[in-house]
């Protein structure tokens, strides 16, 4: 087994709330939130970023905007909906949940 499959698998399981949190900051289009999750050391491509755009946008958690750019095409800008704020208090809640439950779990042996 590969501990870079298993690596990948788990940032995988958490980038909807981490792209969620990011837009509840503010608005932002992909290579801004690409550059924000990789500052914070979570690794991910475009070829990954894009599909999950469009599918929270499709569950209507994201909105977007289209807007000129003085450096290049037009830029579409991401917002996150009243329906997705929602979603990410309840992804706060569940990701408050599991991380006590894993610290719980991994600690037992540590005593």
């Amino acid at each position: 087994m590969k501990i870079e499959n298993t690596k990948a698998q788990m940032r995988k399981g958490v980038l909807e709330y981490c792209i969620l949190s990011i837009l509840k900051q503010g608005d932002a289009y992909v290579a801004e939130i690409l550059s924000t999750l990789k500052e914070s050391k979570m690794l991910v491509v475009e070829g990954t970023v894009y599909p999950l755009m469009t599918r929270l946008k499709n569950a209507e958690l994201l909105s977007y905007r289209w807007e000129e750019s003085t450096s290049g095409p037009p830029r579409k800008y991401y917002s996150i909906t009243p329906k997705g704020d929602q979603f990410l208090e309840e992804l706060h809640t569940t990701w408050s949940d599991l991380s006590n439950a894993v610290q719980h779990i991994t600690n037992l042996n540590k005593n």
